[in-house]
């Protein structure tokens, strides 16, 4: 029942942070009404609270619209309002992109997360369609506004989920992929100047984007895209973060799992039989595939055996080491670690690279 109250009241302070007194004695007149009525009564007022929250998103104070989403969000973790989402579906969406495309960093993170979870309430369909069609341009921008980690987070931690949900064929996944790409990896040109991303915001995406990955046929993408990829989160694996190096390294092992290495490496050898000129650039290339994935093993083999500097967190070079001697048994051997988690109190077991990315994404996992 406390936690009832506590939301209560964060809700009726939306608008004002006195008369703290009236405020409790509502609370305590609502919990009495709810033990003399029931679940019905619970239910009523949930439903109520949702409503008034929802309408405070219309609301001009960025700070009121802030504390509205952090009670719909805390309403989302503790239950499946799924009467609430269809009565309020479109309105609650677009009220988020807005909140997206006007508000502070803790606002866009507030509003991504919140659309996340109205996907994954929703389910597959015409609504979860809806968002991805609605909010990709919106997230898309929203990028640009600032490189705050945490923000970074939500941002592609909702595009990611909205995706999965809500698209229909892979060429959609793969343009949230490479909005995400992008994002890590611009284009350089005139008009775009190199944005420093923290180790947090690197993190984020890679796994975002490994998310994404699960989903995909990987022999449908180009070989280019998996070179430019492998190259990349290669050299994720030199940096000094190791949040940044375990999330490189569970990309390579999907990419590996999926065999997507061995398809460039295949067709670039088959190429090499043709003409001259093409069958010469085909080789350089199957050289460079072949050195890459050597050079990857000899990467992975040194983080599984890594020695802890001065000042080094204990917990996560075990995390790392452990992650590692994982890949490589993988890349020597094929053998994908099975590994048992608990997720809102239910255990889940996991036995390839695929599931374990699946179900370590920060949104899919209930606070």
């Amino acid at each position: 029942m406390g936690k009832r109250k506590t939301q209560r009241k964060n809700a009726t302070m939306l608008d004002s942070d006195d008369d703290s007194s009236s405020v409790s004695s509502s609370s305590t007149s609502r919990s009495d009404r709810m033990s003399v009525f029931g679940t019905e009564e619970v239910e009523f007022n949930k439903d109520s609270l949702l409503d008034e929250t929802v309408d405070a998103l219309f609301e001009k104070r960025g700070s009121t619209r802030e504390k509205a989403l952090a009670v719909i969000i805390d309403a989302f973790s503790s239950s499946l309002p799924h009467q609430f989402v269809e009565k309020k579906f479109a309105t609650l969406l677009h009220q988020c992109l807005n909140c997206i495309k006007k508000g502070s960093s803790k606002e866009i993170s507030l509003a991504s997360h919140t659309i996340g979870l109205l996907a994954l309430t929703a389910g597959p369909g015409d609504n979860a369609r809806e968002i991805l069609e609605d909010s990709i341009c919106p997230l898309s921008q929203a990028f640009k506004s600032g490189s705050e980690s945490s923000k970074i987070a939500s941002l592609v931690d909702c595009l990611a989920v909205i995706t999965f949900v809500g698209g229909n064929d892979p060429e959609e996944t793969e343009k949230s992929m490479q909005i995400m790409w992008q994002f890590v990896r611009p284009k350089l040109g005139s008009n775009v100047i190199a944005v420093k991303l923290s180790a947090a915001a690197i993190s984020a995406v890679v796994s975002a984007w490994s998310f994404l990955l699960t989903s995909m046929d990987g022999w449908s993408l180009s070989s280019k895209l998996w070179q430019e990829s492998v190259t990349y989160l290669s050299s994720l694996l030199d940096k000094d973060d190791r949040s940044v190096r375990i999330a490189a390294g569970e990309a390579l092992a999907l990419i590996f799992e999926m065999g997507s290495l061995e398809k460039f490496a295949a067709e670039a050898k088959g190429s090499s039989d043709g003409a001259v000129s093409e069958g010469n650039k085909s080789k350089e290339g199957f050289s460079h595939i072949q050195g890459l994935k050597g050079k990857i093993l000899n990467q992975v083999r040194d983080l599984s055996v890594e020695a802890g500097g001065k000042g080094s967190n204990k917990k996560d070079l075990n995390n790392q080491r452990n992650l590692f001697k994982d890949v490589l048994e993988f890349l020597e051997y094929g053998y994908s670690p099975e590994t048992s988690m608990k997720i809102a109190g239910d255990s889940l077991q996991t036995s390839t690279w695929s599931q374990l990315v699946q179900v370590t994404l920060p949104l899919l996992i209930p606070h």
